[in-house]
């Protein structure tokens, strides 16, 4: 039988108020009611929401609560909660550089109930009492550090914090709200009905429920992160079953996979998307990077940016092998917010620029989710540095270094020293060559654009005949919103172009291009642009191989903001670009790791023998054969700009400067979006000031196997107030006077976003097909 959950007692007085608050619910609130002087306040009654988190006596109409709320654009989720910060201690966070455990002193022994949780003494000893159990851990103290004992920490006191955000939001006042109650004590004879249903295993320790309405009969599971506890939504599709509503409230968008497991057990899920704000102290083993995104190595770079990118596992075997080392140690998994094996480092991107309130570089990298069970990301660190290499590349070099040549007549004009000891010089390169050799795959006649090209082309004797033509990569109209914090790059395309060019050098066996009048090349050109211009030009655009140039694009357009805010006030970002800009010198963001020893003349050479010898070689079913080579370039001296006005800029976009600045701290999703967002800076601050009492250790272990207590356990303290900014800080405002989002447009060539924003570099480039009949004809 079916029972509903009941608060225990036999007063009429209490019977009375749950009869009042029942009716409030039905009809909404009463005028002059709620914080009404004379009205008594009611009597504490142990697990009342408004007792626990200090909301209303009234209860909140149903019409503003999840799962009741009117169709609509909000109905599955709280608007703008992205503006709204909550704080919680993660202090952790300020020791995650440790890297040797024997470099903190346990002066109260090894045992980690000795010291507060949180501490760097608690994370050293509860390490030391893991490694000497039955199943010590098979990596680095770091890697266990950052990915189970600093997780934990931060997953239940972030989601007792978040629980608390939402509780207050929601007003879950009045009688009948409770939060924080076991099943198993508000309703026995209905928890022993779940115990014969789901079995003794999946009940043994209850169900707390983090808020639930015993009239309306409503359970709200609260989760800060992007997760669920498997067991828990074992029991609520029962609830379900048996007429109830369960809603999942995550602070993060649900992945699809977990999205699947909410629809198959028929509960509702809702996104309250507050950002969080971590507070901890820094300290000599705070995480601080003095190459990335920092002009001044004295002023290091800190922020999730930095953190995930250092934290990802630099190959995907590594990146499994760290998931499988953390498997079955990760307590309250639903608060997890995305850890580096849930972003897809590949499509790593910088996604804004600007100053902080007091004047320091700020900036934040977006990138896509990864399944982190079945394609965890990698390699964030070698990404996050080019970006940063280049984007400080492009501010080091004057405009006349910014051109790349691959021309086999010319091995002497490749690139201009030092561009071809930079990182960003080798991908542009590099892109070129990978450009020719599109060129030839899109030829193929197996391929329906291949195939279209050779049977439109112009035909000399009976056989298909085109000449050389030139393309280079240009930039589209890239959106680029300017607010008072700073440059939003909202979006980046690359546009392939191409014209008709002859050149002297002759091709696979000494042949040369067929003779074509002038009427029959600009046929040629036209069939030309219809056919595998579009297929090269996607390729470019979408491809993996090619994510290093959008890469270093970006970079480009940030590097731009930085220069003409440092033109307009030389004292911006505390005059720490002045010393870089057009300085010439690039020695602190050279080639780096695998490409240390690259060599721009190898890559010539490459194109000089594709140039001579051919890379593809086609069958066409007249009476010869294809041989097909290209050379190709880059050229972003100039790229138009798209104004992004205000209204598109928050229709579109809408929060995304406070999940920006939030991301700084914490890696945050931005709405259904499927992409993380990962902020930082170079301010050497970071991190809000923590409680001035730490939370004592807990009795069960926060980072060896997760005991099967309820994912979200009550706090062991008053949670924090709610925070006036982000770690710590006020943050910046979030919109300003609309400046047409736009940079300036001072009508040089080489400073100006709407000249040359993304201004690369200038090149010739080439495509050239020779044909030549086969052996024999």
């Amino acid at each position: 039988m079916d029972s509903a959950i009941r608060v225990r007692g036999r007063s009429w007085l209490r019977a009375a108020a749950v009869v009042l608050g029942a009716t409030l619910l039905a009809a909404g609130p009463v005028p002059g009611l709620h914080g009404d002087a004379d009205a008594a306040p009611p009597k504490p009654m142990l697990g009342r929401c408004m007792d626990k988190y200090g909301t209303s006596p009234t209860p909140p109409p149903a019409y503003r609560l999840p799962g009741y709320k009117p169709a609509g654009p909000n109905q599955w989720k709280s608007p703008n909660a992205e503006d709204r910060f909550y704080s919680y201690d993660n202090l952790a966070k300020g020791f995650e550089a440790l890297t040797d455990p024997g470099l903190i002193d346990l002066p109260e022994g090894d045992n980690p109930k000795n010291y507060p949780w949180g501490s760097a003494e608690n994370a050293v000893a509860t390490w030391k009492e893991k490694q000497a159990g039955s199943k010590p851990y098979a990596g680095s103290f770091n890697e266990w550090l950052n990915n189970v004992y600093s997780r934990n920490e931060g997953n239940n006191r972030r989601g007792n914090a978040f629980e608390s955000e939402v509780v207050k939001y929601l007003d879950l006042g009045g009688v009948d709200w409770i939060c924080q109650k076991n099943l198993r004590d508000l309703n026995p004879t209905l928890h022993k009905e779940l115990e014969r249903a789901l079995g003794k295993d999946v009940m043994k320790d209850g169900r707390v429920f983090d808020a639930v309405n015993q009239r309306t009969r409503t359970v709200y599971e609260i989760k800060s992160g992007v997760g669920y506890d498997a067991r828990q939504l074992k029991i609520d599709a029962e609830l379900v079953r048996r007429g109830w509503k369960v809603v999942y409230i995550n602070g993060q968008e649900p992945d699809a996979k977990t999205v699947q497991k909410y629809d198959a057990a028929k509960v509702k899920y809702y996104r309250h998307a507050a950002t969080p704000n971590p507070r901890f102290t820094v300290g000599k083993y705070t995480p601080r990077d003095t190459q990335l995104m920092t002009p001044d190595p004295n002023r290091p770079s800190f922020g999730s940016g930095a953190d995930m990118a250092r934290r990802s596992a630099p190959t995907p075997e590594d990146a499994r092998r760290q998931i499988e080392r953390a498997r079955g140690l990760i307590s309250q998994p639903g608060n997890s917010l995305r850890a580096p094996g849930g972003v897809d480092f590949s499509t790593l991107d910088i996604s804004y620029i600007g100053q902080t309130d007091t004047g320091n570089l700020s900036y934040a990298f977006s990138a896509k989710n990864a399944d982190e069970d079945a394609a965890p990301g990698y390699g964030g660190k070698d990404r996050a540095q080019l970006i940063s290499d280049a984007f400080f590349t492009w501010l080091a070099l004057t405009p006349d270094h910014f051109w790349v040549n691959l021309n086999p007549d010319d091995p002497d004009t490749i690139m201009k020293a030092p561009f071809d000891k930079t990182d960003a010089g080798r991908v542009l390169l590099e892109a070129d060559m990978e450009m020719k050799r599109d060129f030839g795959r899109a030829e193929d006649p197996k391929t329906d654009a291949g195939k279209q090209f050779w049977d439109r082309i112009t035909r000399v004797d009976g056989k298909p005949c085109m000449g050389s033509t030139r393309n280079w990569i240009v930039p589209m109209k890239a959106q680029v919103r300017i607010e008072k914090d700073g440059a939003y790059i909202l979006d980046a395309p690359l546009e392939v172009k191409t014209v008709a060019q002859d050149y002297s050098t002759p091709g696979p066996g000494g042949g040369m291009p067929c003779t074509l009048t002038k009427e029959q090349t600009a046929h040629n050109m036209d069939v030309y642009r219809q056919t595998l211009l579009p297929v090269v030009q996607r390729q470019v655009n979408e491809a993996p191989k090619y994510a290093d140039l959008r890469r270093v694009y970006k970079a480009r357009i940030a590097a731009e903001y930085v220069r003409q805010t440092v033109t307009a006030d030389p004292k911006a970002f505390g005059g720490s670009f002045n010393k870089i800009i057009n300085s010439n010198r690039v020695t602190r963001w050279p080639l780096r790791g695998k490409n240390a020893d690259w060599d721009k003349k190898t890559v010539w050479q490459e194109m000089k023998r594709s140039y001579t010898e051919g890379d593809f070689k086609y069958e066409i079913p007249v009476d010869g054969q294809v041989w097909v080579y290209t050379v190709g370039g880059v050229d972003l001296t100039k790229q138009p700009q798209q104004k992004v006005s205000k209204a598109r800029f928050v229709a579109e976009k809408p929060n995304l400067p406070s999940v920006t600045k939030g991301s700084r701290n914490e890696a945050l999703g931005y709405q259904a979006t499927g992409t993380t967002v990962m902020g930082g800076d170079n301010s050497g601050r970071r991190g809000g000031t923590p409680s001035p009492s730490p939370t004592p250790t807990p009795t069960h272990s926060p980072t060896g196997k997760p005991t099967a207590a309820p994912s979200t356990p009550a706090p062991t303290r008053s949670p924090a107030p709610a925070p006036s900014g982000n770690g710590g800080h006020n943050p910046p405002p979030t919109t300003g006077g609309d400046q047409g989002g736009s940079m300036a447009d001072t009508g040089t060539q080489a400073l100006t976003l709407a000249g040359i924003t993304a201004a690369l570099l200038a090149v010739g480039t080439i495509l050239v097909r020779a044909k030549r009949r086969r052996a024999g004809n």
